[in-house]
């Protein structure tokens, strides 16, 4: 296990992102160009996207009917249990929401940083995996924030008219989000050029999107460093229960994901990657629903224990955790 933490944390994408993080610490003047961290992020998207495309392409449906059940669960499982959680400590109900869109939802980049530590360690995976970030960026926005409307009490005490004419509302601009914001429409439209490309497309996207992908992600951790840096001041204002909830959730949920990867018949490092999508926490996707459908959830609290915890807590410890819980579960 220490093997593997060592491995990894010593590892080029790893080492640019602590150093980010120290940068952040010591108050340096580096700073990352906004126009940059949104081309990065853009380029990310798209290599995801059309990676798990063109990998799709090659398999047949009765192959990715178990991982994508799987994936489906984990999007519906895993914001109920956050809100619920959430609320039980005392978080109010529009705070819950946003946590649980955001621990719902995906880390496009800690599933990179898996990948890469996969073939750090010589481990083979399913590349269709790709696909299946996709899958999960939308259920888990959906999920909280009918929860969020079944639970207001204002729902309640409208006539029925008003009632279907008030949940519209509400849900047009969640579902437009979902499924058509910038991170989930880049991903799922590369994912569908992929599948339409096939092996065809391979040729020419791979000098841009898989060969360069390793470096690319290095300079994008860089900059999350960073960023994951600043957000550790809104968590320490917060308290005690936030920090346990940021590394609480992604140990919790890592292995719930590694046991459904493994149920779902995956190979090992299909499983750990699994176990990675469960875990990770959305900086992008979710966010941006939040902002736009619970303006009043304080950005702080679910930015904060997703950038400034979670993200970097799957980083160092969780990436040779959930390996070992999934080599346990194989052997």
């Amino acid at each position: 296990m220490m093997d593997i933490v060592v491995r990894n944390l010593t590892s080029p994408a790893i080492l640019f992102f602590l150093l980010g993080l120290i940068a952040a610490f010591v108050k340096s003047d580096l700073k990352f160009p906004k126009g940059l961290s949104e081309t990065l992020s853009i380029y990310l998207l798209i290599a995801i996207g059309l990676k798990g495309g063109i990998e799709l392409s090659q398999h047949s449906f009765t192959e990715l009917v178990r991982p994508l059940v799987g994936t489906l669960f984990l999007g519906i499982f895993i914001p109920i249990v956050t809100f619920a959680i959430c609320r039980r400590i005392g978080i109010d109900r529009k705070n819950a929401t946003a946590i649980a869109a955001t621990y719902g939802s995906v880390s496009i980049v800690t599933f990179g940083a898996a990948i890469s530590f996969l073939e750090l360690t010589h481990t083979s995976y399913e590349p269709y995996m790709n696909a299946f970030v996709v899958l999960l960026e939308s259920p888990a926005i959906i999920v909280s924030l009918l929860l969020l409307q079944l639970l207001e009490k204002e729902t309640y005490t409208l006539n029925r008219m008003n009632h279907y004419f008030s949940a519209y509302a509400a849900y047009t601009p969640v579902l437009k989000e979902s499924l058509f914001g910038k991170s989930v429409l880049l991903m799922l439209g590369s994912l569908l050029i992929g599948l339409l490309g096939g092996k065809n497309a391979l040729s020419v996207v791979k000098p841009l999107f898989i060969d360069l992908y390793p470096s690319v992600l290095i300079l994008f951790l860089l900059g999350m460093g960073l960023t994951a840096g600043s957000q550790l001041a809104a968590i320490r204002k917060y308290g005690v229960k936030l920090v346990m909830l940021g590394v609480g959730f992604p140990m919790l949920y890592g292995l719930i994901g590694v046991s459904v990867g493994f149920y779902a018949h995956l190979s090992l490092g299909g499983t750990v990657l699994m176990g990675v999508l469960a875990a990770s926490a959305s900086y992008i996707a979710a966010p941006a629903a939040m902002r736009a459908s619970v303006p009043e959830a304080n950005p702080s609290i679910y930015l904060g224990m997703s950038l400034g915890l979670t993200f970097p807590f799957n980083l160092t410890v969780g990436l040779p955790l959930y390996y070992q819980l999934a080599q346990w579960l194989h052997s």
